[in-house]
């Protein structure tokens, strides 16, 4: 049955700071700036795609915060369980890549408003109230032991609130520094209450013990089964596979577990790439929102696929794809923006 959700996501909202155009990092005496964080990028998508979506995060009571939060209504948020308090704002410098030089990220996120929040903080009797699906990542638990107890604590309140939850695991060694031993508990517990996953074999590898074949499909496939027998709620498990041809010709694929069996997608073949960032978690929401309307699999695995795909031709972090963007891609027409 086809329905739109009360959809939340709780993580850190950061602002970008990025090199124009493909210059390399101040080589000239100006940057852009963009807002976006991995679980505010999803809930962005799901306003787009028509679901009600709100974003759970904690911002700097000074003017950085003050415009973060108008761009977070401007996509589409419910910002109300924004929570405004002492501090900094995350921030992260982007520098664009350009055919066999990669993109290039470099975080200053250390003591930011969200991460020094306490866990107990979050009232999520409240924050939760009426909503029926949960988005959280790997991003959260990694900044630290009270961000990790708050997304552990988050996942537990939706499930006991009948919500379900998806959970993008998005390993980075770089943002678990010094803690890379605790990663795979942490991983492990918050996975325990999920329904949807997004995860490679090698971030599932991070989580149970696994063999790898080098073969991405097989050891994906692996994973898969072997997370659906350590978790009970688990129904579905995504993953996205990037063939790259330089920065900005590559070829992407998808595929999706569930305990009936597995759905491929693709290849969707992207020539003149404007944005990587963000494509994830457009593929996120699209998943998300095929799997909220009752789509088959295979179908919600290639609307989520051609959704990332889409927004690769779009600046920014936050993705604003529309129903009316993955038809007109699918058939070949121009997207009217």
């Amino acid at each position: 049955m086809s329905r739109y959700l009360n959809a939340a996501a709780f993580g850190e909202v950061m602002l970008r700071l990025s090199a124009p155009g493909r210059e390399a990092l101040l080589h000239s005496h100006r940057l852009e700036t963009w807002f976006g964080g991995a679980e505010a990028n999803v809930a962005a998508g799901l306003a787009a795609l028509g679901h009600r979506a709100r974003i759970i995060t904690a911002l700097p009571e000074n003017a950085i915060g003050d415009a973060c939060t108008g761009e977070l209504r401007r996509s589409g948020l419910d910002t109300s369980h924004i929570t405004r308090t002492a501090g900094r704002m995350g921030l992260y410098f982007h520098t664009s890549g350009a055919m066999q030089r990669p993109a290039e990220i470099i975080y200053d996120r250390a003591g930011s408003a969200f991460s020094q929040m306490p866990p107990g903080a979050w009232d999520w009797k409240a924050a939760l109230d009426g909503v029926d699906w949960l988005h959280l990542s790997g991003i959260t638990p990694a900044l630290g032991a009270g961000p990790a107890q708050a997304a552990l604590d988050a996942a537990r309140t939706a499930r006991e609130l009948g919500a379900s939850v998806s959970f993008d695991v998005n390993y980075r060694p770089m943002l678990w520094g010094g803690r890379e031993k605790e990663a795979s508990s942490i991983l492990a517990a918050l996975a325990t209450h999920v329904t949807v996953l997004f995860a490679s074999a090698g971030d599932l590898a991070r989580i149970l013990p696994l063999d790898q074949t080098g073969e991405p499909e097989a050891d994906f496939d692996n994973a898969a089964a072997a997370a659906f027998a350590r978790f009970d709620g688990l129904q579905h498990v995504a993953t996205t596979f990037r063939q790259s041809r330089g920065t900005l010709d590559q070829t992407l694929h998808a595929r999706l577990a569930s305990r009936s069996g597995t759905a491929s997608a693709g290849p969707e073949s992207l020539a003149g790439i404007v944005e990587r960032i963000g494509g994830g978690d457009a593929f996120a929401a699209g998943l998300i929102d095929g799997l909220a309307h009752g789509l088959d699999p295979q179908t919600a695995l290639a609307d989520a696929l051609t959704a990332m795909a889409v927004k690769h031709s779009m600046p920014g972090d936050m993705c604003t794809v529309r129903r009316s963007d993955i038809a007109a891609w699918r058939e070949g027409r121009d997207l009217k923006r």
